[in-house]
């Protein structure tokens, strides 16, 4: 079990920029890049086939593609409270993309959060779980990778603060621990592969664990609620909520296993509809996925047993405020119930999002 680290990130990025970062600069400097030798290995079409299911489980070319460009070519926007980073050209290329990495060097980013040439890989990209996915699911995804069309672009300069990649030593030191995916002996192999695909490549703790001051993940309420920052347009940013997707009563617990499987392969069931950043894990990549991979992935999340609260205490004249308008605006096609049916509007009783202890993404639904 992971210890739980509570400092600041705030309190260790000064500490290391007043005591450490003459030092450290000095030692990027000097720092010679891991050697890499040039790719052109020849990948048979079974590795390749395998390594292009895997990559749609991590949901690759999400993160890697931006509007309007090349299949995984980097450039996508992601806002944090320190600034904005890009995501990096991850096509075959040489000058701008990996065509010159080997295996063990894909092997190194995604376990360890280390390029190829040495440098630290922000945990944007998630390898504090990609660390799980073992090394010939790895070898798989190098292989679909190196297939692909090369792509010539540089994206775009992170923000100031977001290239001083010396702190990311400190980071990993406080909250990241590198390791394989260990099954559970205790556990069905239905149940290790649906934990091994949620802890792993499909990273979903990355969205659905709420994070402390220094952007780490709270290993001790994984999966339990996360806030995203996801652009829906140029310059336009909004705050999303990423449910509970334990079973604890504001969570799944009203979700049968077969429900939550349906959602999360088709995008909508008796319990839910997609919407907003989820549109594309969705489309791009639990939808690619076999029906005994996500019965595994349901499996293994209805098995968490997550963490119960009251709820806030609502004054009983907004109440009735809500209620009034539910009735004149919402009543006509989710019902009085609140559980849907008309036009097959999505039920609100007992939905994770009407639930959530955020109402952002409720409120995005409701207004966008």
């Amino acid at each position: 079990m992971k210890k739980r680290r509570t400092n600041s990130y705030y309190v260790a990025l000064i500490v290391v920029a007043l005591i450490g970062g003459a030092t450290s600069l000095a030692w990027l400097q000097s720092h010679s890049p891991v050697p890499s030798e040039r790719a052109g290995v020849t990948n048979s079409a079974d590795a390749i086939e395998q390594g292009k299911y895997l990559a749609s489980a991590g949901n690759c070319i999400s993160c890697h593609t931006r509007k309007d460009g090349a299949p995984f070519a980097g450039g996508v926007s992601f806002e944090t409270p320190f600034g904005t980073i890009f995501s990096t050209n991850i096509t075959p290329d040489f000058e701008t993309g990996i065509g010159s990495w080997t295996r063990n060097d894909l092997r190194r980013a995604m376990h360890e959060g280390v390029a190829a040439d040495g440098s630290r890989l922000y945990p944007a990209f998630p390898y504090p779980s990609y660390t799980k996915v073992s090394d010939a699911d790895v070898d798989a995804i190098f292989a679909y990778l190196q297939s692909i069309d090369p792509v010539d672009y540089t994206p775009p300069a992170n923000s100031i603060l977001l290239r001083q990649r010396w702190a990311l030593r400190l980071w990993n030191a406080l909250w990241f621990e590198s390791g394989r995916f260990v099954p559970d002996d205790s556990q069905s192999s239905e149940w290790n592969r649906g934990a091994y695909l949620v802890e792993g490549l499909g990273h979903c703790g990355t969205c659905h664990t709420p994070r402390s001051r220094g952007m780490a993940e709270i290993t001790d309420r994984a999966l339990q609620g996360g806030m995203i920052l996801h652009e829906v347009a140029e310059g336009k940013i909004r705050y999303w909520t990423a449910v509970d997707i334990t079973s604890s009563k504001q969570g799944l617990a009203s979700w049968s296993q077969e429900e939550l499987a349906q959602y999360l392969h088709k995008g909508v069931s008796r319990r839910a509809g997609t919407f907003g950043p989820m549109n594309d894990v969705i489309v791009n990549s639990l939808m690619q996925l076999t029906s005994d991979d996500i019965d595994a992935m349901s499996v293994y999340l209805k098995s968490l047993p997550g963490r119960e609260y009251s709820g806030p205490d609502i004054p009983e004249d907004l109440v009735a405020a809500g209620e009034s308008v539910y009735e004149d605006r919402c009543e006509e096609c989710h019902a009085a119930s609140g559980r849907g049916g008309i036009f097959s509007a999505p039920p609100l009783a007992g939905s994770a999002v009407a639930q959530a202890d955020n109402p952002a993404s409720l409120i995005n639904i409701i207004l966008y």
